[in-house]
């Protein structure tokens, strides 16, 4: 009687461990993907901060260009309202095919091309989009190694028990994937 109690003993030890190390490892894996994000949208609030001293230099030479200042704008405007990994990436996607036209005028104003502010916000701006592009790879890979986890067994009863679920990827949106055609 003894022996078989020790042993019930024994096997209820083995579950909770199992329990507490499958329920650490989703919290850190979790965190893992929350700061992988945090980064994420540290980038997007970057290069954010930067567009207005583009526009500004942009507007000094193309005065009359007021549509595509409104439309870079109006694209911020939305990415900073955005909430949610889709909705945010919708927002960056129009931000991008904005900011595209917004370069583009450069190649109508030759004094604008030769601007040593305009370049060097130009190069800031490529070394942020770079940024971007590793802080969203970063952050896909550990939500995928995250809903993994969520999604096999046995850890998708412990993650359903405790409310874990998979995390959303930040994916391109449709237009994204053509190339923005610019005229004027």
């Amino acid at each position: 009687m003894k022996k078989v109690l020790i042993g019930i003993v024994v096997v209820i030890a083995l579950i909770c461990v199992a329990l507490f190390s499958t329920y650490n490892g989703l919290v850190a894996s979790n965190e893992n993907v929350t700061g992988k994000w945090s980064q994420v949208e540290n980038q997007l609030q970057r290069r954010s901060d930067l567009i207005p001293n583009l526009v500004n230099t942009v507007k000094g030479y193309a005065a009359h260009e007021t549509e595509v200042f409104k439309n870079v704008s109006d694209a911020r405007a939305k990415l900073a309202g955005a909430t949610t990994v889709a909705d945010k990436a919708a927002a960056n996607g129009e931000l991008s095919g904005a900011l595209s036209r917004l370069l583009a005028i450069s190649e109508n104003y030759p004094q604008l091309k030769a601007n040593q502010n305009f370049s060097q916000l130009q190069d800031e701006l490529a070394g942020t989009e770079n940024r971007l592009a590793v802080a969203r790879r970063d952050y896909n890979n550990a939500a995928q190694s995250f809903n993994a986890k969520v999604k096999s067994f046995p850890t998708n009863i412990i993650a359903g028990m405790f409310g874990f679920g998979p995390r959303d990827y930040f994916k391109a949106d449709e237009g994204a994937k053509a190339v923005p055609k610019v005229k004027f």
